[in-house]
């Protein structure tokens, strides 16, 4: 039987990560895959969507009228719209696989990544069986073995998810033509995502299905507030405090029945029905349970920095849905491995991730946003600075959003959200100085480039420290102070 110093079950980025990680440290790894390398990274997930975004965008600015020119003659096709994310999927798969191909040499301190395709097993204490695509089985012995199989779309037993007319994320690229309506259910990251990005094209009469008072309710109304404005004046219709409660499946399409909490009823006819519910790790049949890993009852990994409660599994990426992301499930994936094999390793930084809503306008979150402080009753300051007078965004004639940024009241840095453009280029320095407690007079102290959106950043600090460029006092100012504190509110 042969023997490895740790087995990936899963090529993802989690997977992919831990591999990569493995090899820098002279590990004899096995990665299993029984797909396609990079997993929900790319495929029908992250890369894909965004691709997707960033191709809608495009034709939306081409559309526009208001910048001095005027395009004619513009025509879209879904189908070469797909190809071209297909495209770049394929780029960005074929460097993973020239990666592994090289892995697949000796490091310098002689790691090496073995690969196998097919599903992967715990079938006893160290041992995992593989089986390919063809039914044969090969077991391996591995020293720790490490979890990465990912997640996958939520669905709901009526109606079946039939791929054409009730879809998910994973089969939106294999949709003939844009739908005609389409009716999204779920308004959290993918919903509202998929529905921006749908409304941009505007081939599409797109129905955004909320159960809450507002869209995106894990950020702050402010946030919420700009989102949801921009889906409207694109088009989009968002149904408020209304769930599904009937469904007619017609040759082509579906009729959907949303009930509101008044109990008023809405019907949208001949529509393609987009799940976009949430998530579910993809545990089942790893045979996890028969050598006693605990689950949640979601199915998700229980874990302690990446250790299962047996000591030998380890787990890393949307199977502990901590968080779905591709850098947590890269930074979990490196942490995991150098944990197991010794090396100190800081804990991941969860309170200074950096995220990015894919949505009109892109928003960019790091650290705390004023109701996670509020709940968990931290005292802060916030500088709120509108795009209307940051000079980057005036001239990219982007002004729609702002900069916000929280304090503690000595000046550390607490959280950071920038809606409008660039914004996930915004965020990186302040998620540094999260991390290591930096402050006020940090970034005050930068000298930013102009013109660029972060000097928004760092407008917002000055208005924080009583030193900003613009005065908060002038009447109708784009600038704005509040504060909270546990003891008065």
């Amino acid at each position: 039987m042969t023997r490895f110093d740790l087995c990936v079950i899963g090529g993802g980025p989690a997977g992919f990560a831990a591999a990569s990680r493995a090899w820098d440290l002279g590990q004899r790894v096995l990665l299993v895959e029984r797909d396609r390398v990079g997993g929900a990274g790319l495929h029908n997930g992250a890369l894909s969507s965004k691709t997707l975004w960033e191709l809608a965008n495009d034709y939306a600015t081409a559309c526009r009228t208001d910048r001095g020119y005027r395009s004619v003659g513009n025509v879209v096709s879904y189908r070469e719209v797909v190809a071209a994310v297909r495209t770049a999927v394929r780029e960005r798969r074929e460097s993973l696989e020239l990666h592994l191909d090289h892995m697949a040499g000796p490091s310098a301190a002689d790691g090496r990544v073995t690969r196998r395709s097919g599903v992967g097993r715990i079938v006893g204490s160290h041992r995992v069986e593989v089986v390919s695509a063809n039914g044969e089985s090969e077991v391996f012995e591995a020293g720790n073995v490490l979890i990465a199989t990912g997640s996958s779309p939520r669905t709901l037993p009526d109606p079946i998810c039939d791929g054409r007319r009730v879809v998910s994320s994973d089969h939106l690229e294999s949709l003939p033509d844009f739908p005609r309506r389409l009716v999204v259910l779920g308004a959290g990251v993918v919903g509202c995502e998929y529905a921006t990005i749908f409304s941009r094209f505007g081939k599409t009469e797109v129905h955004l299905v909320d159960r809450e008072s507002r869209i995106l309710p894990f950020e702050d109304e402010d946030v919420s507030k700009v989102v949801s404005e921009s889906l409207r004046a694109s088009g989009l219709t968002v149904h408020h405090r209304r769930k599904l409660v009937a469904t007619t499946l017609r040759e082509d399409g579906v009729d959907c029945v949303l009930e509101g909490s008044d109990g008023s009823r809405v019907t949208i006819e001949d529509a393609t029905l987009l799940m976009s519910i949430g998530r579910i790790p993809n545990t089942s049949g790893l045979g996890l349970e028969a050598v006693g890993v605990k689950l949640s009852s979601t199915g998700a990994i229980e874990v302690e920095e990446g250790r299962s409660s047996v000591d030998w599994i380890w787990a890393a990426g949307d199977t502990t849905l901590d968080m779905a992301l591709v850098n947590v499930a890269e930074l979990e994936g490196r942490h995991a491995v150098e944990r197991m094999c010794g090396h100190a390793s800081r804990p991941v930084p969860y309170d200074a991730l950096s995220t990015i809503l894919f949505v009109q306008p892109e928003v960019a979150a790091v650290g705390l946003n004023e109701q996670q402080a509020q709940k968990r009753g931290i005292a802060y300051r916030a500088g709120v600075v509108a795009n209307t007078v940051v000079a980057r965004a005036v001239a990219m004639r982007q002004t729609t959003g702002f900069v916000k940024l929280l304090a503690s009241p000595e000046g550390r840095v607490l959280g950071l959200r920038v809606v409008g453009p660039q914004a996930s280029s915004t965020i990186q320095g302040c998620a540094l100085l999260i991390a290591g407690g930096g402050t006020l007079h940090d970034i005050d102290a930068c000298i930013h480039p102009h013109p660029a959106i972060p000097e928004g950043v760092q407008e917002a600090a000055r208005l924080l420290l009583g030193r900003s460029v613009l005065k908060p006092s002038v009447v109708g100012s784009p600038l704005e102070l509040r504060s909270w504190n546990p003891a008065v509110g």
